[in-house]
């Protein structure tokens, strides 16, 4: 029997005061092309908090505080442990792995779910988490 190394990623749940979703455009695999929330690994020797830290600032230019864990999603070898997190400043920016990043509104979410633009999923959990855009 193999065993699968199990990869231990992080995502950041980010709402504006107005209620807005914080979304990237995936730029590679897994989801190229996609939307989803911001995240990826953990590296060796780094906290959950740390990863969250440094995959948001790297991937939306946005500095977060991390708040509670919302929920765990297994996808293929990643255990993605998603966080509520508080934005706390920067200038909105996509990099890194990241072709792109905005905030959306509960219309504009239903539209990129409607139009299968949303990674699988993330509306199901956002959903059981009460985490979707709230405007």
């Amino acid at each position: 029997m193999m065993h699968t190394e199990r990869v231990r990623c992080v995502g950041g749940v980010v709402h504006d005061p107005a209620g807005r979703l914080l979304l990237i455009r995936r730029a590679n695999e897994p989801g190229k092309g996609l939307w989803s929330v911001p995240g990826g690994r953990v590296r060796p020797g780094e906290s959950d908090a740390q990863a969250l830290v440094r995959e948001l600032r790297e991937e939306t230019g946005l500095d977060v505080r991390p708040g509670e864990l919302l929920g765990t999603v297994a996808r293929g070898v990643f255990d993605i442990h998603d966080y509520s997190c508080h934005g706390t400043g920067g200038p909105l920016r996509p990099g890194d792995d990241a072709a792109d990043a905005r905030w959306v509104s509960a219309a504009e979410y239903h539209e990129l779910d409607r139009d299968g633009e949303i990674v699988d999923g993330l509306t199901e959990a956002l959903r059981s988490w009460q985490a979707l855009p709230r405007s």
